[in-house]
């Protein structure tokens, strides 16, 4: 009895109530609670004389506070009780006294069966049976310990897949367990928990769950915070709920709710009670479950669950089915189901409504008084006829069967409510994680390695699984795969290779591999879409539900008499007797099969407490300790996946973990709440402390604590405080890109390093040079930089991550000639650093005559970091790829090596699937379009290995050519040509194209800008790739006859099929 023992009259009610509740050892078992409270009468004077004495000194206290709220003024004793005082004095003894010659005490009871498995319907009615055999007016046909002696030691527990029948005191008891590949057993009735809180609602908090926030149940019936808890955690499957879960909590506990973790808990109302009246201390994070009122407070900010609409839609389908509204109902509890049986009952065996009595009556009797039937009567008297009495009852005796098999029918509907509704949950998971084993990461060669290495351990490739996903799942995977349910499920799918699968993942992977039969799916993860399909399996689990309960498969033996005391045990009505225990203490040693557990199974339990616990604040600190180990990670690029878009995701998860561990810990143990965030409230005290300067001598913090904070309280703990700031102390949030991303409009302090190859060419030039620096949130402008200075700072308004670096000078002075290695910038802030490779040279007359560069940058990795990624789960930013040093085409024809022709059409593939890929995906995910252009793999860099393919050497020449002469040439050609196809009607395509490649080439000639023949060309092919002109152009260029004089006959761009290939290429773009 979670209120302990209450007392009641014969004026108020005292029907049996039948609630459950559950226990969790540290093993994370459970053990599950069946209790029916009655009442029973007190014979003892001196308990009736004390109670009596008790509400005599209740209605005292009473009577003053209402005599003290009246007498407010002086000026007359007796006007201070009026009459409506004294009416409600009137009413407050009728309604709250006892009178121990008047009324009959009545005191609460209860029996409960304790069992490892919620068989909670088979429990129920044996309860109400032996409640039944106490109240009626008979005594049972056996004592009450054989009953209890029989369910205790002689019923067997059924076997998977096989149905029970076991003997109450009155009727038999059907009991039955799932399959081998059914989902696990649930006996709660889950048409209640959607009555009670609607589709959407219930669907609403379940995600709350997925999620592992805080949920908090609230209600004045014990039964309905089961149901709910219950049903709701039921609905998981394969995963299962890995923090607290007390669907009962005590009200003596009520400072539990303080706990800065996940938790799931049921909180009793008290009548009456106004929920703005409850203080709740951690809101801001909170799911709260008003369960008698149909209504929910969800947390702030949370993603919602994949194909909400249409996975509402197919459950409303399954509830219509079974007559129950999507909206729910407060009107179709059990209580008012059971309500409306009683009346019907009631009406049966009322004789005031026609009905009659269900004994046995003769005919003569009933038909007494008719002069037809008195003649007859004498008449068979007379021939000696005797006339038999008919049965009146068999009618009625029907009636109680049809009832009887309607409750039954009920029972089966609801059977069969749970399985649908519970395949249509585990169909969306199934559909969801049918690829998961394929990004299951098992490197453990035994499994005492993997427990020894267990946190160390990458055991799920989380960035390429959230790659599959379709983009609107993205929000709630990428927060759900780092939930400790989800964690504690992988871990089983590892130590399944070791030893005999969880129950619940052999029956999901069996539903998988169930489906990819059907589907004919290929075994490697592929591309996921986001169309909902419904589950196919409703109409089969029914049909099994019906066959189990239809047939009765195993029959326990009936209850029987034993060896007990004559005397002991009598039958009283309306008592329960004392049970006599020495009889209940003995019985088959080796038959109780309640308790039998598996050795496999226990091991199980025991690990997953020993690499499971993750309760409590200590696991939060390995959070915080992980994100900083991370950096978010560079294992991707060793793994192949280092996608841009899947590290935001995982790096604004792991920034939200942050910010809910902070709240949790400001929440802790806060005495008086105002508003929603309590990390919030206390950072506008301190401001306005600071500003008020109210700064005390005698540790103002500490004394601030003691005044908001409860003792307690995780702030005022000295140790694990400090614990917890030296971990935050060594995070640099900042460090993380969501910081670039979000805070775009402050102004931040940037450092920049000109490197020059000091060996080949001057540190210091003569003239004057600039530098614009270039992010995703804009640039700084040109900028000058003082002179024989290589390093300079600078403050702007927050670029985002850097993309490119301008570089240039005016060629002015003697030493105007600069051979450039690369530029570093550094964000002051963040940290983050990046190098711009250029290795070419800024001046006239040498290399390509350019006073200006574009170079790509890259973000560099210190050493430490590069140790430390090796531990990390979640892949790094995207880099920019390594911009090799760019030579002119004489260095390239000496020593270096060329790639071949092959290599160079595999590098155009590969460089224009990029620009393809990177345009299909959502534009959030999408990395740097610069990088794939101008990267060292990018198409300006394959293009130049084509045109450098075959192109004559400079000895012929006696110069330096580049590939930007080669161009000039064919424009002189295509210019000097143009009225002579002027009256060819098949080349009109051919010559507007010729018009617009000059009309560009010119463009790009006379433009202010002094970029030399290399960048004139990069900009050539930038511009042509925007405007979809590159397939038009390689051919008018591999026909210009000015290729026969400057390229071999075996350059690529004299081949025709060569170049027809490219074309097609470039038309993908």
């Amino acid at each position: 009895m979670p209120k302990g023992l209450s007392f009641r009259t014969q004026a108020d009610n005292k029907e049996p109530q039948f609630h459950s509740f559950i226990i969790t050892r540290e093993d994370g078992s459970r053990t599950y609670g069946f209790v029916l409270t009655f009442y029973e009468e007190v014979t003892s004077k001196q308990i009736c004389t004390a109670m009596q004495t008790l509400y005599q000194m209740h209605n005292a206290e009473q009577y003053s506070s209402v005599y003290a709220s009246s007498s407010c003024s002086m000026d007359s004793l007796a006007s201070s009780i009026d009459e409506g005082d004294a009416t409600s004095l009137l009413k407050l003894q009728r309604y709250n006294s006892y009178d121990i010659n008047r009324d009959t005490l009545y005191v609460s009871k209860s029996i409960c069966l304790i069992t490892p498995l919620p068989f909670m319907q088979a429990c129920k009615k044996f309860l109400l049976q032996l409640h039944k055999a106490v109240t009626s007016q008979q005594p049972p046909p056996l004592p009450l310990e054989s009953y209890i002696h029989n369910i205790l030691y002689e019923v067997p527990l059924p076997p998977p897949g096989r149905s029970l029948k076991f003997y109450g005191v009155y009727e038999p008891v059907i009991c039955q367990r799932p399959g081998p590949n059914e989902l696990p057993l649930s006996d709660y009735p889950l048409r209640e928990a959607f009555e009670l809180l609607g589709l959407e609602n219930l669907v609403q908090v379940f995600t709350c769950v997925l999620l592992e926030m805080q949920i908090l149940l609230y209600s004045q019936d014990y039964q309905r915070l089961m149901t709910v808890a219950e049903g709701i955690t039921t609905l998981l499957f394969p995963f299962q709920w890995q923090q607290d879960y007390v669907p009962i909590h005590p009200a003596s506990l009520l400072h539990f709710l303080d706990a800065p973790v996940p938790y799931l808990m049921g909180l009793q109302s008290k009548e009456g009670t106004d929920r703005s009246k409850l203080e709740l201390p951690q809101e801001a994070n909170l799911c709260f479950v008003d369960i008698d009122n149909h209504f929910i407070e969800l947390p702030e900010e949370f993603p919602q669950f994949p194909n909400k609409v249409d996975f509402i839609q197919e459950l409303s389908e399954v509830l219509l089915q079974f007559g129950i509204p999507p909206e729910g109902s407060l009107h179709c509890s059990e209580s008012a189901t059971k309500l409306k049986n009683m009346v019907l009952k009631d009406l049966v065996n009322d004789e005031k409504n026609g009905n009659t009595p269900t004994n046995n009556i003769s005919v003569y009797e009933f038909m007494k008084g008719n002069e037809t039937i008195a003649r007859l009567q004498a008449l068979a008297d007379r021939t000696g006829v005797t006339v038999g009495k008919i049965d009146l009852s068999a009618s009625l005796n029907e009636k109680e069967k049809d009832f009887k098999l309607q409750c039954e029918e009920a029972e089966l509907r609801d059977y069969q409510l749970n399985v649908q509704l519970r395949e249509v949950f585990a169909c969306r998971f199934i559909q969801m994680f049918a690829d998961y084993e394929a990004f299951v990461i098992q490197t453990a060669q035994d499994m005492e390695s993997w427990l020894t290495n267990r946190e160390q351990m990458q055991n799920f490739d989380k960035a390429s699984f959230l790659s599959d996903q379709p983009e609107p799942y993205l929000p709630f995977l990428s927060r759900f795969i780092e939930t400790q349910m989800f964690a504690t499920f992988i871990d089983n799918k590892i130590m399944s290779q070791w030893e005999e699968k969880d129950p619940l993942l052999r029956v999901f992977d069996s539903r998988i591999e169930k489906i990819r039969l059907y589907n004919v799916r290929a075994p490697t993860p592929t591309l996921r879409t986001s169309v909902y399909q419904k589950c196919s399996s409703l109409k089969e689990a029914a049909q099994s539900i019906e066959q189990r309960l239809m047939k009765m498969d195993h029959t326990a033996i009936h209850p029987h008499l034993l060896d007990m005391k004559i005397g002991q045990g009598k039958y009283e009505q309306g008592f329960f007797p004392k049970l006599q225990s020495d009889v209940l203490a003995t019985g088959p040693a080796n038959n109780n099969r309640w308790v039998s557990r598996s050795a496999t199974a226990q091991r199980r339990k025991e690990r997953l407490r020993q690499h499971s616990e993750h309760i409590g604040l200590d696991n939060d600190i390995r959070e915080t300790k992980r994100m900083l180990v991370e950096k978010m990670g560079h294992e991707a690029v060793e793994l192949g996946h280092g996608e841009a878009n899947i590290t935001g995701l995982e790096e604004n998860t792991l920034i939200a973990s942050l910010c809910d561990l902070l709240e949790r810990i400001w929440s802790h143990g806060l005495q008086v709440k105002q508003g929603k965030s309590a990390l919030w409230s206390h950072l506008i005290q301190f401001q306005d402390r600071e500003e008020k300067q109210e700064h005390l001598t005698d540790s103002p913090g500490k004394k601030a604590l003691e005044k908001l904070y409860k003792r307690y309280a995780f702030l005022r703990c000295e140790e694990e405080r400090e614990q917890f700031l030296y971990h935050l102390l060594s995070l640099n949030a900042v460090d993380y890109f969501c910081f670039t991303s979000v805070f775009t409009t402050i102004m931040i302090p940037y450092r920049s390093v000109i490197i020059p190859i000091k060996k080949l060419s001057n540190a210091i030039i003569t003239s004057n040079p600039w530098i614009c620096v270039s992010g995703e949130l804009g640039d700084t402008g040109v900028m000058q930089i003082p002179k024989n200075l290589l390093e300079m700072t600078f403050e702007c308004q927050n670029l985002g991550k850097l993309t490119t670096v301008q570089i240039g000078h005016d060629n002015s002075g003697l030493l105007a000639k600069w051979l450039v290695d690369c530029v570093m910038v550094r964000n002051e802030i963040t940290g983050h650093t990046y190098r711009f490779p250029c290795g070419r040279w800024l001046g006239k007359g040498i290399d390509d005559g350019s006073l200006e560069r574009i170079l790509i940058g890259e973000l560099m990795t210190s050493a430490s970091d590069e140790d430390l990624g090796k531990q990390c789960r979640t892949p790094p930013q995207q880099k920019s790829p390594t911009t090799t040093r760019r030579l002119s085409i004489t260095s390239l024809t000496g020593k270096t090596s060329k790639p071949n022709a092959g290599q160079i059409q595999e590098g155009i593939g590969e460089a224009v699937n990029n620009i393809v890929k990177h345009f299909h995906k959502p534009e959030k995910e999408r990395g740097s379009l610069t990088v794939l252009l101008c990267g060292e793999n990018g198409l300006v860099a394959a293009l130049e290995q084509v045109f450098h393919h075959g192109f004559k050497s400079a000895r012929i020449f006696h110069k330096n050519v580049f590939i930007w002469d080669f161009v000039e040439k064919a424009v002189a050609y295509f210019e000097t040509t143009d009225q002579i196809l002027d009256n060819e009607d098949d080349v009109l395509i051919q010559k507007s194209s010729c018009k617009t490649f000059c009309h560009y080439v010119n463009a790009i000639n006379t433009a202010p800008r002094s970029i030399g023949k290399d960048g004139k060309f990069q900009i050539l092919v930038c511009l042509g790739t925007r405007d979809h002109l590159l397939p038009q152009w390689i051919p008018l260029l591999a026909e210009c006859p000015a290729i026969t004089r400057m390229y071999e006959e075996s350059a690529l761009l004299r081949d025709h099929m060569t170049v027809n290939s490219l074309i097609r290429i470039l038309q993908t773009i």
